[in-house]
């Protein structure tokens, strides 16, 4: 019994150590949902984790890629927070609604107010309206930057190599194809148009037919009363 007990104590430390030593892998910084349209509009939470035990975050700058300018950026109210957006010139110049656009937003600060922060143990979620989104690529990368109260800085900024995810991955938001406008049938509730339309003419024919054996049972029992009366009658 205490050959056992020791195996499944020496068992238990290697857990522990396994899921304190990847803890910090899975602390990124990340952009949720990772996933959005190409060629749309969409939002954005920035998922700021704080790995520290000793300090709290207060400063986060979000960089956007230059070669897929971002027409319209918006960040929501962070309470406690101060957003800040840099814009800088575009290479190209691209319209928007008409309207000829020179420099787009480059990059996003949040500052904390003086004595808050994210704490040991806490995350904070920094939400931004993005777009237009680009159709010519799959993915938007944003090196985010990460600033502790004790003067410590981390930048997540590398991207996977060879399949592999590095030590301090940049946020990625992945773009999907736009689905096509006007492709197959539209569609009701999961089913399309025309398997409804189908449903429903089925429906008539087999209420019609309902009808029509219903009027011939009606009379079929009146013809079956008047039949009983004669032959009583007589």
């Amino acid at each position: 019994m205490s050959s056992n007990r020791r195996v499944l104590g020496v068992l238990a430390a290697t857990g522990v150590a396994t899921l304190l030593t990847a803890a910090p892998a899975l602390a990124h910084v990340t952009a949720q949902p990772g996933t959005a349209e190409q060629g749309g509009y969409t939002k954005v939470a920035f998922r700021v984790p704080n790995e520290s035990s000793t300090a709290g975050t207060v400063k986060i700058e979000v960089t956007l890629p230059a070669e897929h300018p971002l027409t319209s950026v918006r960040t929501k109210a962070v309470p406690g927070w101060k957003a800040e957006a840099t814009l800088a010139p575009l290479a190209t110049p691209v319209e928007s609604h008409g309207t000829k656009i020179t420099e787009a937003v480059r990059t996003i600060t949040w500052t904390a107010d003086t004595g808050v922060k994210i704490g040991n143990n806490e995350f904070a979620e920094f939400e931004v309206s993005l777009g237009k989104l680009p159709e010519n690529t799959d993915k938007l990368v944003m090196p985010t930057t990460q600033t502790y109260d004790d003067g410590k800085v981390v930048k997540w900024e590398q991207q996977p190599a060879n399949g592999t995810e590095p030590e301090r991955p940049a946020p990625v938001l992945k773009l999907t194809p736009k689905a096509a406008a006007g492709s197959g049938s539209h569609s009701h509730g999961g089913e399309s148009s025309a398997a409804v339309e189908t449903a429903d003419n089925t429906a008539r024919m087999l209420g019609g037919a309902g009808l029509v054996v219903g009027a011939l049972g009606v009379g079929f029992g009146i013809g079956a009363i008047a039949r009983s009366r004669k032959a009583t009658s007589a």
